[in-house]
């Protein structure tokens, strides 16, 4: 199976969540595979860290990592608002090729390098599978990492959840708490982003499902 993603912790409140449309028990929800712990603002904002199967070293360059023995749990069912999986868990990194190096010493599968410019004008990207969900590991921009330091280890930043029905969810949200649909950087997909009124600490993107292969 590899490494597998079991558990992310979120600095925000369960009720938040709840205000938005899912599911939530004993201050977590579980999305596709996954369980998001809502930690409130215990330490921080965001995602807070993460837990993973099979994983050979808690040592990801930065990246706050547990070990779990938990099993995989069956797919849970999606969730009022219609999200249905994580789509993805972006990182941000001021050196790719270190923190690539640290994830695949740590045993997790690395699928590809992207070698072309994101709109948001980040130079590269690389992905490694977990399980069902992605890992996309950014590169900051040259002039980010020059004025920061090239030094500074990888951090969180935030999801990308799935939703069958974007459209829907979108007007159920209002738009208030998300912005409008448009295409998404992988080809046949779209995406929408929570805005700061969703009450939520982590930056949430909601996206189409791949569409089915030829």
């Amino acid at each position: 199976m590899g490494v597998t993603l079991d558990e992310i912790a979120v600095a925000d409140p369960p009720a938040a969540w709840e205000a938005l449309g899912f599911a939530v028990g004993d201050g977590a929800c579980a999305i596709g595979e996954v369980r998001i712990r809502l930690a409130g603002d215990e330490g921080g904002a965001g995602v807070l860290g993460w837990s993973l199967r099979g994983v050979a070293s808690t040592e990801l360059d930065g990246l706050p990592t547990q070990r779990s023995q938990t099993a995989a749990p069956e797919t849970a069912p999606p969730h009022p608002n219609g999200i249905a999986l994580l789509d993805h868990v972006v990182a941000i990194t001021p050196d790719l090729e270190r923190t690539v190096a640290a994830l695949g010493a740590a045993g997790l599968d690395l699928r590809r390098i992207r070698e072309e410019p994101t709109p948001a004008g980040a130079p590269r990207q690389a992905f490694f599978r977990l399980g069902a969900p992605i890992l996309e590991l950014v590169q900051e921009p040259a002039e980010v990492a020059a004025r920061l330091g090239p030094d500074r280890p990888a951090f969180f930043w935030g999801l990308a959840l799935a939703v069958p029905d974007l459209d829907a969810t979108v007007a159920a949200l209002g738009p208030e708490r998300v912005g409008e649909p448009r295409d998404a950087v992988q080809p046949g997909r779209r995406i929408a982003t929570l805005r700061r009124a969703a009450g939520l600490t982590v930056p949430v993107a909601l996206i189409t499902p791949p569409p089915p292969r030829p």
